[in-house]
């Protein structure tokens, strides 16, 4: 199994990395960019004979406690056979 984790920082804190390359993009002339928000990606690749349900449990804690700061991050993830 294979889980991707996404990590962003949460609506309401300002992400200026973001602005800048929404304003790098206009400059290049995509001008139909309108925002970006930037963030990451995780691929984890879970061991074998380990359930959904457990899986599911590890990679949500994984999440929560190591790949993000939930002070000012949000993470979601989806979970691959």
């Amino acid at each position: 199994m294979k889980a991707t984790v996404k990590v962003a920082l949460k609506r309401s804190v300002l992400d200026p990395q973001g602005q800048t390359i929404q304003g790098a993009l206009a400059q290049l002339g995509f001008g139909a960019i309108a925002a970006v928000r930037q963030g990451k990606v995780f691929e984890l690749e879970l061991g074998p004979g380990v359930d959904r349900t457990e899986a599911e449990r590890q990679v949500e804690r994984a999440a929560r406690e190591v790949l993000s700061n939930p002070v000012i991050e949000e993470f979601s993830f989806r979970i691959e056979d």
